[in-house]
């Protein structure tokens, strides 16, 4: 109770303290932080919707279909992976406030209004860079701490819901297939009834060999989450061509349905490390792994700093580009985000690419389309603010 009362005291101090840092920002600041704030929320919208539908929705339609998965722990899933989702969505969305605001504010003439009341394009754009540095630092938080635990939680759920299919309690007459990575039927079940996870009359058609085919017949098992066990039965194993080659009893036997690929899959991979584990993830490998391996966690580990800050980049490119010339009549803003983003990501895919190939180091994979964006967005810039 007591440390409950303490963490809803510092929730309380943190929340007064940002709403007295906001209330000492000035009227123009809290003015365009507001119309950021509203298109950066459209923009990850959009964007984690585009994103989501055309990758992370297929696979899991895919593991919908061929596992059986229900649409319940779909959706969970579907949640858990908004996180990986949005710091890929944030640097984009960001540019997509930016540039819409600023042009907007072109178009309304309150660019030229700013300037003849003496205040500067680098002073209208402050607030524009400490939002990109804020959801900079949140990219990077999320990517950290959020992810990682996330993933592995999308992971658990897919086997759970495969190792719960299995269990038909309080069925009578019913089948079960077992399929394989392809698809194809590696083994038929068929039990009488199941009630308080014991099976009763049980018959098991297993052709996952390619030569022969087995018949398991047992009057009584048991299931569990892994799969089933049988006790005191008989197997006939028969050829194709339906000659019988042995007969066999036993008294315990046991089938896992395969579950043993899908904890591989449930595995944490090098990909889904933070930051700080990636790096003792290397230096504990270096020597053991090939070189192609390590560069590729060396990419892998520096991209990890560098997405975050594009958001930075993206936006200082994008503040130039968004101030429109004062004939000019029409909104071009979602124009130039969607063209900044495609060569945004032809770059980066260059660049990792490279990188990949040990062309170029694995730093300056990672960072090359950070630097070629900030350097013309830069220029752009300091062209607009203080030579124009």
């Amino acid at each position: 109770m007591i440390k409950t009362e303490k963490i809803y005291s510092k929730y309380n101090d943190l929340k007064n303290y940002v709403i007295n840092q906001y209330s000492r920002l000035s009227i123009l600041d809290r003015y365009i932080i507001k119309q950021l704030s509203s298109v950066f929320v459209l923009g990850v919208i959009i964007f984690t919707s585009i994103i989501f539908a055309s990758e992370t929705f297929t696979q899991l339609i895919k593991q919908i279909s061929l596992y059986g998965m229900p649409f319940h722990i779909a959706i969970m899933m579907i949640i858990l992976n908004l996180p990986q989702v949005f710091t890929l969505t944030i640097p984009i969305s960001t540019l997509f406030a930016t540039v819409m605001t600023v042009n907007d504010l072109s178009l309304k003439s309150e660019i030229t209004i700013f300037k003849a009341c003496g205040i500067s394009i680098e002073r209208v754009a402050r607030p524009i860079f400490c939002f990109a540095i804020l959801m900079t630092i949140v990219s990077f938080l999320i990517n950290e701490f959020i992810v990682p635990a996330t993933t592995i939680g999308s992971k658990s759920l897919a086997i759970y819901s495969i190792e719960q299919k299995h269990i038909p309690e309080n069925k009578m007459n019913f089948t079960v297939k077992d399929l394989g990575k392809d698809g194809s039927l590696k083994r038929l079940f068929y039990a009488q009834k199941c009630k308080d996870k014991t099976l009763n009359n049980v018959t098991v058609i297993d052709i996952s060999d390619e030569k022969n085919i087995k018949i398991i017949q047992a009057k009584k098992g048991t299931t569990s989450d892994y799969g089933w066990k049988f006790d005191n039965g008989v197997i006939y194993t028969i050829s194709k061509n339906g000659k019988i080659f042995n007969t066999s009893l036993f008294e315990e036997s046991k089938v896992n349905f395969g579950i043993g690929d899908v904890n591989e899959m449930v595995k944490e991979t090098t990909d889904e490390y933070n930051f700080i584990k990636l790096m003792k993830h290397i230096k504990k490998q270096k020597k053991l792994l090939e070189e192609k391996i390590i560069v590729e966690y060396q990419i892998n580990l520096f991209d990890k700093l560098a997405l975050p800050m594009t958001t930075i980049a993206l936006a200082l490119i994008g503040v130039p580009l968004a101030i429109t010339p004062p004939r000019v009549r029409y909104n071009r803003g979602f124009l130039f985000s969607i063209l900044i983003i495609f060569v945004y990501y032809v770059i980066r895919a260059l660049s990792l690419n490279l990188g990949a190939t040990n062309t170029i180091p694995p730093f300056l994979a990672a960072w090359l389309p950070v630097i070629i964006i900030s350097i013309v967005g830069g220029f752009l810039f300091y062209k607009k603010a203080y030579k124009i």
